[in-house]
């Protein structure tokens, strides 16, 4: 984890996400990266096609240079040591920057800022957040509110209890990082219902499989597996979240969702999140 991106759009969430990133920073030595992408349309409708929107240099100077003034002021206000973080600005398309962003830069990390969602504009669409979570090649912590790294003790690993090597191999580092206590969750659904003596072996033998310690094992039922993780991380109230997203792209996202991509919308604590390949 030595470098940390922050996608910044200068907006509450995300200055609670930068103020996140330099703790994480500064407790393991990592650079942090602020990414601002300034989006704006690139072409116009008219009665002879779509024609590209004349910016002048000018103006589109003027844009630059309150970004840099925005995260001058974000600079000042939170941080007392510049020198391990870089701003940088681009144009154009959130999404493709950020992961176009990650992959350049070889970032180990994203933290990103939500505002959650819900209703009509959660189910067509979604916010960059989401999309970060989905795509990111690297784990990415979804943040609401900024907390305190020693405040975060209990951690909540929501699992179908699938053979996930990498996914638990960077979930055991997280929970070293931290020096808490993982508190493996089971969900059972009526879509994939398990008998409980089935649940308890099946989690007694992932436990010992991968040498989890410090851990308990918990089993939820409810109609769906987001509903039991958030009503189980506001019961016991859990500090944190580690969990899988599978990445789903286009037409097989829209029929399924994603189940990391509900529990950002709905739960307020950081979240962490991995793309791992479907099964």
């Amino acid at each position: 984890m030595k470098k940390i991106l922050v996608p910044c759009d200068f907006s509450e969430p995300s200055h609670e996400a930068f103020k996140f990133a330099i703790n994480l920073a500064a407790k393991n030595d990592s650079e942090v990266y602020v990414l601002h992408v300034i989006d704006f349309p690139a072409y116009y409708e008219t009665a002879f096609g779509f024609q590209p929107i004349p910016f002048e240099a000018s103006a589109l100077k003027e844009i630059d240079d309150d970004a840099q003034r925005k995260f001058e002021k974000m600079l000042k206000t939170y941080s007392k040591n510049d020198s391990n973080i870089v701003f940088s600005y681009v144009h154009g398309h959130v999404t493709s920057m950020i992961i176009d962003f990650i992959s350049r830069k070889k970032i180990d990390l994203v933290v990103i800022g939500t505002h959650g969602a819900s209703g009509m504009r959660e189910f067509f669409v979604g916010s960059n957040t989401e999309k970060i979570v989905r795509l990111s090649p690297v784990p990415v912590f979804a943040i609401r509110k900024a907390v305190s790294l020693s405040a975060i003790k209990d951690i909540i690993f929501p699992t179908m209890l699938e053979a996930q090597p990498e996914l638990i191999k960077r979930i055991k580092i997280v929970q070293e990082f931290f020096k808490a206590r993982l508190h493996i969750l089971y969900v059972n659904t009526l879509n994939n219902f398990k008998r409980d003596l089935e649940v308890k072996a099946e989690m007694e033998k992932f436990v010992k499989h991968h040498k989890l310690t410090n851990c308990t094992m918990n089993m939820r039922s409810d109609a769906f597996e987001q509903d039991g993780i958030i009503s189980f991380t506001h019961e016991t109230g859990g500090d944190m979240i580690v969990m899988a997203t599978h990445g789903r792209k286009g037409l097989a996202h829209f029929l399924i969702g994603s189940v990391a991509e509900d529990v950002v919308n709905h739960v307020k604590c950081p979240i962490w999140t991995m793309v791992v390949k479907s099964s």
